[in-house]
């Protein structure tokens, strides 16, 4: 795995070991085909791997986020964090730090960052792609929307990732759960053996897909 060494280790973020091996070797087999894009990039470390992954293959990471934190991350939440909060505006700010972890990983060439909201970023958009990693605000609302904004843009035969799935309450937040349910009930994904909490999933070749609004 060709990440520069030194910088995954102290990279904010709530990305397991193995879960960003996974994203890495998918990203690298993904990237041969066509441009992959995240959501949810917050500080970076999901960026490193998937853009390293990318960078191996001249390929490009598109990677979604407002950079003003999500829900849990505001203010007097379990997962704020001060060195995040941009005190002149008001707001957490996480895209400086994430600009600098981008340089610090020689990414630049490969990442193309993109400020702002899931379903602002999504509009007009009109490229496949090869991959799709979700991985944003966790509210039943947020990944509904990230899903149905994307899930048409992603290739026959590409894949789509979603963190954070665990498939009891007692272990953790259902909305993502419910998404990848709800993908792989549409019959255009198959499974993937689940890593940690890391769902992946990969579309099928052939079939249409469903109105999710229906």
């Amino acid at each position: 795995m060709k990440i520069k060494p030194g910088i995954i280790e102290w990279v904010k973020g709530f990305l397991d070991p193995e879960e960003g091996e996974r994203l890495y070797e998918i990203g690298l087999e993904a990237s041969r085909v066509g441009p992959c894009l995240e959501i949810g990039s917050y500080c970076g470390k999901s960026t490193l791997y998937l853009g390293s992954a990318c960078r191996e293959n001249g390929g490009v990471l598109y990677s979604v986020d407002h950079h003003r934190g999500s829900e849990e991350q505001q203010p007097g939440e379990l997962y704020f964090d001060p060195e995040l909060y941009d005190f002149q505006f008001g707001r957490i700010n996480s895209f400086r730090y994430f600009s600098f972890i981008l340089e610090k990983a020689e990414l630049l060439d490969t990442v193309v960052p993109i400020a702002a909201s899931s379903a602002l970023a999504a509009r007009g958009w009109a490229t496949s792609l090869s991959l799709l990693f979700i991985d944003g605000g966790h509210s039943y609302d947020a990944v509904f929307t990230d899903y149905s904004a994307w899930v048409g843009h992603v290739r026959p035969g590409g894949y789509l990732l979603i963190h954070d799935i665990f498939t009891s309450p007692s272990q953790g937040g259902q909305a993502p759960y419910q998404i990848y349910k709800l993908a792989l009930n549409s019959g255009l994904f198959k499974r993937h053996p689940t890593i940690k909490t890391l769902g992946i999933l990969q579309r099928r070749v052939g079939g249409e897909l469903p109105d999710l609004l229906s």
